[in-house]
């Protein structure tokens, strides 16, 4: 059952892609449910996907599919995607090489890690996945995690997205960081030091720089590497 903003929420989807294939902004769905700030969107729209009724699509901002309505609702919904086109399927370069072996160490999925609203803290190992020994930094521990949000798209970061992290505490101005915040929230953000204040950028402008103490962020690796699936 939902509650009645996630309700909300989902109608005021429904009927944006339905009149005009794309689905509202998160600042006019913060308008619309009189929220005052966006990070509640975020929030119902993780709970809406959780629960099956809507799909965040990786590779394009502002991309969602309304999967289904709740029982009872009018007629029979029918997902509304934008079209990019069909591709035909092109043929393999003239200069294509063969697929060969390639050296390749497993690494621990460390769990989740939010590009966007800020998750608990991570601590346990999910699964493993196999990333190549070219893609490791130097002789440091590595492990990766499973992004989740799309805080980070520009950046070229989708909600899905593995991505490879090198253990180290600190970290330079442009750096995409795991930042451990207030010991209790892990996030993966773009890190610069303003004197004595931290900011944790996004790559979306649909989400606010964080500033934040420098004794209130942990640094806990740095992005080297990225592992996506289709």
């Amino acid at each position: 059952m939902l509650t009645r903003k996630q309700l909300e929420l989902l109608e005021l989807i429904d009927a944006r892609m339905k009149r005009d294939g794309v689905p509202p902004s998160f600042d006019e769905m913060k308008d619309a449910l009189n929220l005052r700030s966006k990070s509640g969107i975020h929030r119902l729209i993780t709970a809406l996907e959780e629960r099956g009724f809507i799909r965040r699509l990786a590779h394009r901002a502002r991309a969602i599919e309304v999967v289904k309505m709740p029982e009872g609702a009018s007629g029979r919904h029918v997902p509304q995607v934008i079209d990019g086109g069909a591709r035909a399927e092109a043929a393999a370069p003239a200069n294509a090489l063969p697929v060969r072996t390639i050296d390749a160490r497993e690494l621990p999925v460390m769990g989740r890690i939010a590009a966007g609203t800020p998750i608990e803290a991570i601590s346990e190992i999910s699964h493993h996945v196999a990333v190549p020994g070219s893609m490791l930094s130097g002789n440091g521990d590595h492990y990766a995690l499973e992004v989740r949000g799309d805080s980070m798209i520009e950046a070229g970061i989708n909600d899905g997205d593995i991505v490879v992290i090198r253990e180290q505490t600190t970290a330079n101005n442009g750096d995409i960081v795991v930042a451990l915040v207030e010991g209790q929230e892990a996030t993966l953000k773009r890190f610069r030091r303003m004197r004595d204040m931290i900011a944790l950028e996004a790559a979306n402008p649909a989400y606010e720089t964080r500033m934040l103490r420098d004794d209130q962020v942990q640094v806990q690796g740095r992005l080297v590497g990225l592992i996506r699936s289709y």
